[in-house]
């Protein structure tokens, strides 16, 4: 079972950093009117709509290019609940990635397999407190875990967005779980991709753009 995130036409939370709307004070208002030559005939209180208002259309024209479909990574080989631990970690290897989708045979998102998920049933809490413990030799780590299935292990529901999640959205999506990626679907909620959060953050730089 996958978790859309779902699309909000209203202003975005200050959870959502960039975005949040900077509170003015009428005060505020009034000295940068004062600035501005001639009669203007206008309220606070319509300044600050016509502020919101233009703030979320220059930032819907500067980010329109921003979708999770171009975003994403695309050659992504999932993982299916049925096999084990073991046969799971290699899959992260060879990759390059800390998160791997989990699905079913119809390509049908099942849960999200995390770096995270695997140091802790290993009884790790960070990877260089594996490495470092591997290193002295102690006889700790929990060999149980690597027979049992990825099923066991994957996180479920798993935030998803599909295609054509814009901005708001993916800020939306990755504000609501801490995970380094989140999967991407097609129209018929298929697995299309994976989105890294790192990679999001590095498209999205309101200072870089004009």
């Amino acid at each position: 079972m996958t978790q859309r995130s779902s699309r909000d036409s209203s202003e975005p939370s200050s959870a959502q950093g960039d975005l949040a709307d900077i509170e003015f004070t009428d005060a505020d208002i009034l000295e940068a009117m004062r600035e501005i030559p001639g009669y203007l005939d206008i309220s606070t209180m319509d300044f600050r709509a016509i502020y919101r208002l233009a703030h979320r259309h220059a930032l819907d024209r500067l980010f329109s290019g921003i979708t999770a479909g171009r975003l994403m990574r695309r050659e992504v080989n999932p993982l299916t609940p049925e096999i084990s631990l073991a046969e799971a970690i290699p899959s992260f290897v060879h990759q390059g990635l800390k998160s791997l989708p989990v699905v079913d045979g119809q390509q049908q998102v099942l849960g999200i397999l995390t770096e995270t998920d695997v140091l802790r049933w290993l009884g790790a809490e960070t990877f260089l407190g594996l490495l470092a413990r591997v290193i002295t030799d102690e006889p700790w780590i929990k060999s149980d875990p690597y027979h049992r299935a990825v099923g066991e292990f994957m996180t479920s529901p798993v935030v998803s967005v599909p295609l054509d999640a814009g901005l708001r959205e993916l800020l939306a999506a990755f504000a609501s779980h801490p995970g380094r990626a989140m999967p991407v679907l097609a129209a018929d909620g298929r697995l299309a991709g994976l989105l890294q959060r790192k990679v999001f953050l590095a498209a999205y730089h309101p200072d870089r753009r004009s």
